[in-house]
């Protein structure tokens, strides 16, 4: 360990009164002494304190060093029990579309056959197995497909920083993932939903799930909406008056769509909010980690009375093309509007820089 200069002389000085406290004293008579106890032992107390810096201290760390070291059994704890609840919250996400489309099946779709005209019939029937398969297809997709990882061989990757983790070289937009416990280009972040990190690869396939589940939410609620109102007037008049004689699918029909109804809109609520917040990432070039990174960035130029410029936003169409892979015109519809397993543009280890900057930002 390497002590800086000072460090050294308050050492040899700790040192010296140290020795001096050891070596008997020969004080006069009466309180002379009491001063020099004091003075030594606040001597000796600063000794300790400076001895316990250079435990942990140097050129290279300080205080916030050690408080990662206490604190890491605790970061160790969290990470392993979020990986462990990944698979608890894929598991619910699997149920509760499954609930959803299984009460869509038995009560909301056959009233839409039976009482609604036949345009709106086709319509609903297209509409909602469209939803559904995009569901379906873009949430398996973004839970099964890797979000890209730096590359064995690292004497090939253009790096831009040491992972203190990996002890290797990370790429341009690459961080650490403590959960999954490597580096993760262009990482976003873990989403514990889909128990896999959002990233290069999978990214698309995120953003597209929450989108299309929201619209498919919103669907739902709209649909069942006469249905729940029908619901929930019968189940408030059943427990206002004494229950008349009903049957039992039906009471269990206007729970059911009740549940629907509720946990539809409130997904809707939540997961609608989620999408919003992506898409401006998404037009403004950034991942959910360089928005922290990039605010602060901007701080700290504006200080120096400099502007800070994102080197990864190419305009908001482009970046939108960048992300969904659109090339041309009919990709809108066969990549964006259909399910698509093609891949994104680039490696996720090289990015394409709209300019120069003298001032990097540290990524």
């Amino acid at each position: 360990m390497r002590l800086g200069s000072s460090w050294r002389w308050q050492l040899s000085r700790a040192m010296r009164l140290t020795l001096r406290w050891c070596r008997p004293h020969r004080g006069g008579r009466g309180g002379g002494s009491k001063p020099w106890m004091s003075s030594q032992i606040l001597d000796l107390w600063n000794y300790s304190k400076l001895l316990l810096k250079s435990l942990y201290f140097n050129s290279l760390t300080n205080s916030d060093t050690l408080l990662d070291c206490a604190f890491e059994p605790v970061y160790w704890i969290v990470d392993n029990v979020t990986r462990w609840f990944g698979v608890v919250f894929v598991t619910l996400v699997i149920l509760l579309t499954t609930s959803v489309v299984v009460i869509v099946y038995l009560f909301v779709l056959p009233t839409i056959l039976n009482t609604y005209p036949l345009h709106w019939i086709v319509w609903h029937l297209g509409c909602g197995h469209w939803l559904l398969i995009m569901v379906v297809f873009h949430y398996y997709k973004a839970t099964t497909t890797s979000p890209g990882h730096p590359p064995k061989d690292k004497l090939q990757i253009p790096s831009v920083s040491i992972c203190k983790k990996c002890i290797s070289p990370k790429p341009a937009r690459t961080h650490h993932c403590s959960i999954c416990s490597m580096c993760v280009l262009k990482m976003d972040h873990h989403c514990p939903w889909l128990n896999n990190c959002v990233g290069h690869f999978n990214h698309r396939y995120f953003f597209s799930f929450c989108l299309y589940m929201t619209l498919g939410c919103v669907y739902c609620s709209i649909s069942s909406r006469d249905l729940f109102l029908e619901a929930y007037s019968a189940i408030e008049r059943y427990y206002q008056t004494p229950p008349p004689d009903e049957d039992y699918t039906e009471t269990t029909a206007h729970k059911s769509i009740i549940f629907l109804w509720v946990l539809t809109s409130s997904v809707a609520v939540a997961l609608g909010g989620l999408t919003l917040w992506h898409s401006i990432l998404i037009s403004r070039g950034e991942t959910s980690i360089e928005r922290h990174i990039n605010r602060k960035e901007t701080k700290r130029l504006k200080e120096k009375g400099k502007v800070f410029k994102n080197p990864f936003h190419h305009g908001k169409i482009n970046n939108w093309k960048i992300l969904l892979g659109v090339e041309k015109r009919s990709h809108w519809f066969t990549r964006v509007l259909m399910p698509s397993s093609h891949l994104p543009n680039g490696d996720g280890i090289v990015w394409e820089c709209n300019f120069n900057r003298k001032d990097p930002m540290a990524i």
